[in-house]
């Protein structure tokens, strides 16, 4: 059985991250629920994608890859045009899916990619008989943000005709997006929560370590000693609370680890080496922050998606300090998890270098009960693939263009092109 996972990765690694996990999730559940064996391909376009390991039989696609920009997006690195990036890296998909030919085709988040990249590719697959699910975090944004970016990729009605399930990866008894209006109706139906992708996520690669003695860590002194833990994902947006925490002090016997990520920028992680005390240890990367996160006594993050879902398979007391920017799903995923008892909340408004100080001497060791979130994701997500796939073959006719709208029908729709989901909000 062959798999295909897309991602389209301008920012972060959050959606290289979840493919991942969900790849290992189905290449573990898969063949025993279809009795057969299970192999695939991540499609993304971040250059670090490559430095994580893949279920045996799987391996990484790296496309061109793109970056923010005023009005949506440019190109990373090659020295093109965005409307010529696009065309590459469509025909590139495109050839590469039609060579594999698989079963079942994920597509996290952004519907039909950048500028409509995916368009083509969502049809050919689709007239292979391929079933197709759009993933969705449990959190998108503002309801009348996601109205305005649904109409930019053509409507929710369009979306739905190009893929067969939704699954939103959350507890619907925290925050159910179907009813804030964030999945409109004809996605709805659709629609099924997973639970949060938290249980049994495979590590980022490298050898588990045993407590804290991680490659990276033990190496920056910190050892066996006790210790609070500030972890900032990728690193490109949290400078703001890296410089807050470099301030703070740990409680008493205990050191203040910092992993600032890989994207942060060379001059700031330099800037904050050079500021932390002696109790203090700044590190760029660990291979396995979920080890850190269960080992730490208590844990400053951000709010981004798979980072609380790694924390909450812990019990260790987390702060949630969510990024202020253009999108509001980061404080909406943070307070809603507050509401539910599963972590403590804070804008970066609110927090200083003593507030937080406080905070880990009043959490530090008390360990926080998440056993009423529903967290099993990875567990569900192999049995909704193999149902998915065994419906195959009880339909038999493929796509038309009388069934489901075409890759030109839906180039030819001016509310879609050129603008992704994300893109809408970087251009607002």
């Amino acid at each position: 059985m062959r798999i295909a996972l897309f991602s389209h990765d301008s920012l972060g690694l959050g959606h290289l991250r979840r493919n991942r996990a969900l790849a290992f999730a189905l290449a573990r559940g898969l063949p025993a629920l279809t009795g057969r064996e299970v192999s695939g391909l991540l499609i993304a376009s971040s250059p670090e994608a490559a430095r994580f390991d893949l279920p045996a039989g799987w391996d990484w696609v790296i496309l061109p890859g793109v970056t923010p920009a005023a009005g949506g997006y440019a190109p990373r690195a090659l020295a093109s045009s965005m409307q010529g990036l696009r065309a590459l890296r469509a025909a590139a998909i495109s050839a590469i899916l039609d060579q594999q030919r698989p079963e079942l085709f994920i597509v996290d988040r952004h519907p039909f990619g950048i500028g409509g990249e995916l368009a083509e590719a969502i049809d050919q697959v689709r007239g292979h008989g391929c079933r197709t699910v759009l993933g969705l975090r449990e959190v998108l944004d503002t309801p009348s943000a996601v109205d305005a970016e649904w109409e930019k990729v053509g409507g929710p009605a369009l979306v739905a005709d190009s893929f067969d399930e939704v699954w939103i990866y959350g507890d619907a008894d925290v925050y159910d997006p179907r009813s804030t209006g964030e999945v409109p109706a004809s996605l709805a139906a659709k629609a099924v929560t997973t639970g949060y992708l938290s249980q049994d996520r495979a590590d980022d690669g490298g050898d588990k370590p045993a407590g804290v003695e991680a490659a990276g860590v033990e190496a920056a002194g910190i050892g066996a000693q006790l210790f609070v833990l500030t972890c900032l994902g990728g690193g490109s947006d949290g400078g703001s609370l890296a410089t807050i925490a470099v301030d703070a002090r740990p409680p008493d016997g205990h050191r203040h680890l910092i992993v600032t990520g890989p994207q942060m920028d060379a001059e700031e992680f330099d800037r904050l080496r050079a500021r932390a005390g002696a109790d203090t240890t700044v590190i760029r990367h660990c291979d396995d922050i979920p080890g850190l996160v269960a080992s730490a006594e208590a844990v400053v993050c951000m709010g981004g998606y798979n980072t609380l879902a790694e924390l909450m398979s812990t019990t260790t007391p987390a702060l949630v300090v969510p990024r202020k920017g253009h999108r509001a799903e980061q404080p909406r995923r943070a307070f809603a998890l507050a509401a539910a008892g599963a972590v403590d909340a804070r804008t970066i408004d609110s927090l200083s270098a003593d507030v937080l100080r406080k905070w880990f001497a009043g959490r530090a060791g008390r360990l926080t009960d998440r056993s009423h979130i529903d967290l099993t994701g990875l567990a569900t997500v192999p049995r909704l693939a193999a149902e998915l796939i065994a419906d195959t073959s009880a339909e038999a006719p493929a796509l038309t263009s009388e069934a489901a709208p075409t890759a030109a029908t839906r180039a030819a729709t001016p509310a879609r092109l050129p603008m992704t989901l994300e893109e809408t909000s970087h251009a607002v």
